[in-house]
């Protein structure tokens, strides 16, 4: 994998909060993937370049969640989410970062991501988090659709079942990105 300029490059990453990083995941844990984003973190932090943190979070009534019929409608635990669900992991976040709530899957729709991006002057989006085949591809497509460079870290993403993220990582995200491990990204100024 090439240098990235940290100039124009921004790490986003996806869901890393309390209700979703202790999920079953897989092929690595949600402390695995937390472990590499808080690494991936301190990269981007230590050469200048923004850290973008989003989670998903709906109101209490639920009103802003989507509505549309689907066969597998998302389950919300009798009684709703638990009160920190949506907190990010501790340890994550810094002052400097940038904090974006969607309430669908992607990062991109109903949010500020776009133009906060732009403003900065980034071309080039890091993407990583839980859950590969949800809010990462929907991200990571969205981002591809609005003209960024995607570079899309591997062992910094799980998802729900090996074969799922394994088929992202090998048939859908080289179409779209640049496909790297955590230790193989490098910044440059």
């Amino acid at each position: 994998m090439p240098a990235l300029s940290a100039s124009t490059t921004a790490l986003v990453l996806i869901d890393l909060q309390k209700g979703i990083v202790g999920t079953p995941t897989e092929p690595y844990s949600g402390s695995e993937v937390l472990a590499r984003g808080r690494q991936l973190a301190r990269l981007f932090r230590a050469a200048g370049a923004p850290v973008i943190l989003v989670n998903v979070a709906f109101s209490a009534d639920r009103g802003d969640a989507l509505k549309a019929p689907v066969d597998q409608p998302m389950r919300v635990p009798p009684g709703g989410f638990p009160e920190d669900w949506a907190d990010l992991a501790d340890e994550l976040a810094e002052p400097s970062d940038l904090r974006v709530t969607k309430h669908q899957w992607g990062a991109f729709y109903g949010t500020e991501l776009d133009l906060q991006l732009r403003r900065r002057g980034i071309t080039t989006v890091v993407i990583g988090g839980i859950a590969t085949n949800i809010g990462v591809e929907s991200t990571a497509r969205a981002a591809h659709e609005h003209g960024y460079a995607v570079v899309l870290v591997e062992d910094a993403c799980a998802g729900r079942a090996t074969d799922m993220h394994a088929f992202a990582f090998q048939r859908i995200f080289p179409l779209l990105a640049r496909v790297t491990k955590a230790d193989d990204i490098v910044l440059q100024p």
